[in-house]
């Protein structure tokens, strides 16, 4: 009895030491048009020794993650926030002064919360025309230097230049290209401890 007893609290112990990472995301992490077991973040928790609390949803704004992000962080008290999100508003052609200001908000309060915000450089197809393109790949690396935080790559970089990866709205990734997300975020993840 004594010896279950031992295990179950050192079962106990490593789950309540292990560091919390919420991904407030879009489509791209939310298992877009796949089981949720399929998806990158599922596949990434069964590899780290991170609790993950994915609250991502296909379709997601900045203005919506804002609204929901209080919530969220008062119910899952995490360590880190990654933020992938924007893409959504810059294929809708929403405003960027707006955008910007959802992700500064966002940011603040993760910050407020005592959590670690971890932005992720969001990119837009090129029809967007080169000005608009140009100016909201720019908001990212701004707000991470206004804010000092870390600024990943986006995630989609390789995968969406390969049509394999990538379902036939040239938007999302496939359930193929989910381990390959898996392990970028992974390797980012692995830095994280190292700093």
């Amino acid at each position: 009895m004594r010896i279950i007893f031992f295990i179950f609290l050192s079962i106990f112990s490593q789950t309540a030491l292990a560091e919390k990472l919420l991904i407030l995301g879009d489509s791209l992490s939310a298992a877009y048009n796949m089981e949720y077991e399929q998806g990158w973040p599922h596949l990434l928790q069964q590899d780290l020794n991170w609790q993950l609390i994915n609250a991502s949803i296909s379709g997601e704004t900045t203005a919506g993650a804002a609204a929901r992000l209080p919530a969220l962080l008062q119910q899952h008290q995490p360590d880190y926030v990654l933020i992938e999100l924007g893409g959504n508003d810059g294929l809708r052609g929403f405003p960027l002064p707006a955008m910007k200001n959802n992700l500064n908000q966002i940011i603040t309060l993760i910050k407020q919360h005592k959590a670690q915000p971890i932005l992720m450089q969001i990119r837009i197809p090129p029809n967007y025309g080169p000005r608009y393109g140009r100016e909201f790949t720019n908001i990212y690396p701004e707000l991470a230097k206004q804010h000092n935080i870390v600024l990943w790559p986006f995630f989609m970089e390789k995968i969406a230049i390969n049509s394999d990866l990538m379902l036939a709205d040239g938007i999302h990734p496939n359930t193929e290209a989910q381990p390959q997300i898996k392990e970028i975020i992974k390797a980012l993840i692995n830095e994280l401890g190292e700093e």
